[in-house]
């Protein structure tokens, strides 16, 4: 008895280690690589996954070197709970098509699991000349290999730099082959280009040809590609996840093979570009990288104006080339005229045939003087790509005439047949600068009970009357109405008469400023209306005013002068009598009114 009881204890022993060591072995984590085959031929196709049993971050491939990536990676995850015991997978897979035949390794790849790092073991594969595949039409993989195919279409595989090229991805797919639907996995980055796609409008089918043989094909891509480098550039694969139906075994109840729907991945190769350099037999100094066919102008929305008015110089570049890829020439101006910063604008298309429209540089132009102002011709340099040699377009000189405004003496043109004098020195051209220093001392000096401590002690109890005094006088300036209106007529009265002094020489000009002078003065001091403005209302209110009678009547004959302007010719010396004498009134009549 007590023997069975010695083996039931064993046994129990035995059953729990068993159990703790499965337990053990399923908590323990697990990272490696399988592949669908070790040996196959150089026509065939090799899966390899990459799968773990504890999900992890930072996933790295191997390089699959000797070997093109034809799909994927492309995920899985299954969770599965069997008897209460949890089971968790996470596979990376890959599609892989051996380059040539010979024996290589399948690389390690790493994951982080649990911030450590795990790596799988490497696989050794035969690769061997080309093996007969079944073709079973049922087949998905030969149903997407015999029958539906990604191109990418360039248009020149050896460009110049900066030349436009396109590439165009169409899916062909065989007429009896049914493709339902079609999802981009991997998008190309065109390094080293400058790229834009061009917008479709929907996707439509047509019929074409795919090596010799009647495809229905779908445009679903049309990127247009500037390269911005010289050499060897590679053109990355679009790759799709497409839904095939293919036939199974299974029957409808008329007899028809019923059809299911798989997913297959399919690539556009990778394309090869070999980039040419500009040749520099011939290169201008000022190209800078334009590349096309393009014509040059400089304009200008006046050439004729006034000192202080605006002119809009306009510097275009127009035609079909990389237009925004290459600066415009700047503008080369004299001095006395005030440019400001160009406005750059832009009206440019892309379409299949590259970019196409205009780019200008619009400068803001004041001149300050009278005078005549040369715009100097500058040019502009492209590659033609037509005659693959460099053209040159040079503006015409624009003379902007200035024909009114200030006089500018301070600036001198200097005669080119003068002959140059020679600059004498007279031995002291450096006696502005110190020969001998005077050291200060840097001593400090205490600042309490300074004179600068008491003055800037007391300045806040100073300032405080004074601020109140500054205050009444402002709103005792500000109260008084008939005062403020003398004022401003008296301002309105100096402001044109500064006008009809500037004026002065051009009679039209002259007498209007100096009419409208004359009557803003008197609006203000006699406070009467336009409606109100006569001879004799004017001379009987300045008599009221105790004005005397001479000064009246050189007023009105001011105003006379003004009235006859319109009909008579006046001469500059009568113009500046007439100016004095408007001055000297206004002066008496602001001493006599009372």
């Amino acid at each position: 008895m007590k023997f069975q009881k010695h083996i039931l204890i064993l046994v129990f022993a035995l059953t729990a280690a068993f159990g703790f060591s499965q337990n053990q072995t399923s908590d323990e984590i697990k990272f490696e690589a399988k592949v669908s085959k070790k040996k196959l031929g150089v026509n065939e196709r090799l899966r390899v996954d990459f799968e773990m049993n504890k999900d992890g971050d930072n996933f790295n491939p191997p390089s699959f070197d000797n070997f093109m990536v034809v799909g994927g990676p492309s995920q899985s995850i299954s969770n599965q709970w069997i008897n209460g015991v949890r089971s968790f997978s996470k596979t990376y897979s890959y599609f892989l098509a051996p380059k040539e035949r010979g024996n290589f390794k399948i690389g390690q790849a790493t994951i982080e699991i649990d911030g450590e790092t795990y790596k799988t073991l490497p696989i050794d594969i035969s690769v061997t000349a080309a093996v007969e595949i079944p073709k079973d039409p049922n087949d998905p993989d030969y149903i997407v290999q015999q029958n539906i195919h990604l191109v990418a279409e360039v248009s020149k595989t050896n460009p110049y730099l900066n030349e436009a090229i396109t590439v165009v991805y169409k899916l062909y797919v065989s007429q009896n082959t049914g493709v339902s639907n079609w999802r981009e996995l991997d998008v190309p980055r065109y390094n080293d280009f400058w790229s834009q796609n061009i917008d479709m409008k929907g996707v439509k089918i047509e019929n074409g040809t795919y090596n010799g043989e009647d495809y229905r094909f779908v445009v679903l891509r049309k990127t247009v590609l500037y390269p911005q480098k010289t050499g060897k550039l590679e053109i990355e694969p679009l790759t799709l996840d497409i839904t095939v139906d293919v036939p199974t075994n299974r029957r409808d109840i008329f007899g028809g093979r019923l059809m299911q729907s798989v997913h297959r991945t399919v690539a556009a190769g990778s394309r090869t570009i070999n980039v040419k350099p500009l040749p520099e037999s011939g290169k201008p100094l000022d190209f800078t990288g334009a590349v096309g066919e393009f014509d040059f102008k400089v304009t200008t929305s006046k050439q004729t104006l006034k000192a202080t008015e605006a002119l809009e110089a306009n510097v275009e570049v127009s035609g079909n080339g990389n237009l925004k890829l290459f600066k415009l020439p700047k503008l080369s101006l004299p001095s006395a005229l005030e440019v400001y910063e160009p406005e750059h604008q832009e009206s440019i298309s892309v379409n299949l045939n590259g970019m196409s429209g205009k780019s200008s540089d619009s400068y803001t132009i004041v001149p300050s003087y009278q005078g005549k102002y040369p715009i100097p011709s500058i040019s502009f340099s492209y590659f033609d790509l037509k005659t693959e040699r460099y053209k040159t377009i040079t503006s015409n000189e624009i003379v902007i005439n200035v024909d009114e405004g200030p006089i500018n003496t301070a600036n001198t043109v200097a005669n080119s047949n003068t002959p140059k004098q020679q600059i004498i020195t007279s031995g002291n051209q450096f006696a502005s600068f110190k020969t001998k220093t005077d050291f200060v001392s840097i001593k400090q000096s205490i600042f309490f009970k300074t004179k600068l401590f008491w003055t800037l002690l007391l300045m806040p109890f100073l300032a405080i009357p004074i601020a109140i005094f500054i205050r009444q006088k402002q709103e005792a300036r500000q109260s008084d109405v008939v005062g403020n209106r003398i004022r401003k007529g008296n301002k309105l009265a100096r402001k044109y008469l500064k006008e009809a002094k500037n004026t002065l020489g051009n009679k039209e000009q002259f007498y209007n400023a100096l009419e409208r002078a004359l009557h803003n003065y008197l609006k203000a001091k006699l406070n009467i209306e336009t409606s109100e403005f006569s001879k004799e209302k004017i001379q009987e209110l300045l008599q009221n005013k105790s004005a005397e009678q001479n000064t009246i009547s050189q007023f009105l004959e001011l105003l006379k002068n003004c009235e006859m302007a319109r009909y008579s010719p006046f001469s500059n010396v009568e113009m500046k009598q007439d100016y004095d004498k408007a001055s000297n009134v206004i002066s008496m009549i602001d001493r006599q009114i009372k």
